[in-house]
């Protein structure tokens, strides 16, 4: 029933009835939406909590949902329509001559005129975090805004279960409570050991449980700011109706950086680590003439790194990207990233979680080894707004054809500089550690720029599933395909 009009049902008609029949398998956190038009942007989407048959591992005295959205009063296939035209519409933080002097001020000269020469010949800009932001969008908190104040009530001493749900069109939120600590109990629905930690970031789609124990003052902000620092929604825990807390301000706006195009040479992805550009050169349809740096004079930028190991991990890329107007960048080095927080919440002085500290409460659901491995590039071109797998937008793919049973790893490289989370219906999405382990299973695996992840799937639903970046723009724009799970041999 993780069904998508046009692939595993007709969807439903005006006037018409449908019922949903399904065998509930799983308790936890999750969520529904509409998969027709942009209906999901306009509002038809709600938290789905399954009871547990079980006792959980966890106790708590309260249970609210928190469910996070972007909201516009535009329509949304206008929306959609501006982003085609003019991408970069919602990013009014372009970096100014202010911002010149001062970077040569402390980079000095010659870094900065080659760090402007690349991030122009690459025709992409560092601020460019979110396509759609707060200058379009109103962030809602259970329907309602900031000024509405949504308020969970407590009592000092209990403890109370958040279940965030990030059921935006476009928007990542990070979130924290300040004043409490948050401990995450479930990922996706599923339990996860206990992290305790001050702060996460939640990929559209994704749900997180967290249990806070208030006490020692009568309110506490639930502060959710976009990944692009544009604006935030809050909300409020209280021991009665009509208090607030003080909503902090949002954090400073992050730059893009070499580390988040896939581009790292160990530099750990610090902030500001983006001045090193010696694996820009051969990179996708680029000239770079002479970069200014300890690499020059090996200029590479006529050649084709397609299928070439180059001896030092670079990564090869299908040969569909080769030459492909829809593709503006691929990652050369990319790494999981396990352990990154997240542009911008780096170094911030919070204890933020990143995917390594997330581990199931249980074993390797199937435990076999996967018997295939099937590797996608989430590929884009951020001025056309086009976006899609292996340089193929959906419209010109064939579906992935999976055999009902098998167990398989996919493994996945973002080449864009754009974080994507990605969803694949139907079925568990269990992904590994750096040695290949299990580690977490989820339904939707967010992708940060420049990372390479990898996840094993039990191919146990037969029939047709939608397999998608879950930013709904994204997906309207190519970033999607079909997964046939059939009997017998492919």
């Amino acid at each position: 029933m993780d069904g998508v009009p046009g692939l595993s049902f007709n969807g439903i008609g005006r006037g018409e009835t449908y019922h949903y029949r399904f065998t509930v398998q799983q308790g936890g956190t999750y969520w529904y939406h509409s998969h027709s038009g942009f209906q999901e942007q306009a509002g038809l989407y709600g938290p789905l909590v399954i009871d547990p048959i079980a006792p959980e591992p966890f106790a708590y005295d309260r249970d609210y949902v928190v469910m996070l959205s972007d909201w516009t009063d535009l329509d949304a296939a206008a929306l959609f329509s501006r982003l085609k035209k003019m991408s970069m519409y919602d990013n009014y933080y372009m970096r100014t001559v202010g911002d010149f002097f001062r970077d040569a001020r402390e980079d000095s000269l010659k870094a900065t005129l080659a760090d402007r020469r690349m991030w122009g010949q690459m025709r992409m800009s560092p601020t460019d975090l979110s396509d759609v932001n707060a200058n379009t969008y109103t962030y809602l908190m259970n329907g309602t805004t900031s000024l509405g104040n949504w308020t969970g009530l407590f009592r000092s001493g209990e403890k109370i279960r958040l279940r965030f749900i990030n059921g935006s069109a476009m928007t990542y939120f990070d979130v924290r409570i300040p004043g409490l600590k948050m401990t995450v109990v479930a990922a996706d629905g599923q339990y996860v050991h206990p992290v305790t930690v001050d702060e996460f970031r939640i990929a559209v789609a994704e749900t997180f449980d967290v249990i806070v124990e208030p006490s020692g003052q009568d309110a506490f902000t639930i502060f959710a700011q976009d990944s692009g620092r544009t604006g935030y929604v809050s909300g409020t825990l209280a021991v009665r109706e009509g208090l607030r807390a003080p909503v902090p301000t949002v954090d400073p706006r992050p730059i893009l950086t070499m580390a988040d195009m896939g581009m790292d040479h160990g530099q750990a992805g610090g902030e500001h680590s983006g001045h090193d550009m010696g694996a820009m050169q051969g990179m996708a349809g680029m000239d770079h003439g002479q970069p200014a740096n300890e690499h020059a004079g090996h200029d590479m930028s006529g050649m084709n790194m397609q299928g070439m190991d180059m001896g030092s991990g670079m990564q090869t890329h299908p040969a569909s990207e080769t030459g492909n107007p829809l593709v503006d960048n691929q990652a050369m080095t990319p790494t999981s990233r396990l352990d990154d927080p997240g542009n911008g919440l780096r170094d911030n002085g919070r204890k933020v979680l990143t995917y390594a500290m997330l581990r199931s409460a249980f074993e390797d659901p199937d435990g076999r080894d996967p018997g295939r491995e099937i590797e996608l590039h989430l590929t884009g071109h951020m001025e056309k707004f086009a976006w899609g797998f292996n340089g193929i937008k959906f419209s010109g793919a064939e579906p992935l054809r999976l055999n009902y049973g098998e167990r398989l790893r996919i493994v996945l490289v973002n080449d864009p500089m754009m974080t994507h989370p990605i969803h694949l219906h139907g079925m568990w999405s269990d992904v590994e550690d750096d040695n290949g382990n299990f580690m977490v299973r989820k339904h939707t695996v967010d992708m940060p720029p420049g990372s390479k992840r990898s996840y094993r799937v039990r191919a146990d639903a037969l029939g047709m599933w939608a397999y998608h970046c879950h930013l709904l723009y994204h997906m309207e724009a190519g970033m999607m395909r079909a997964v046939q799970v059939q009997e017998g041999g492919a």
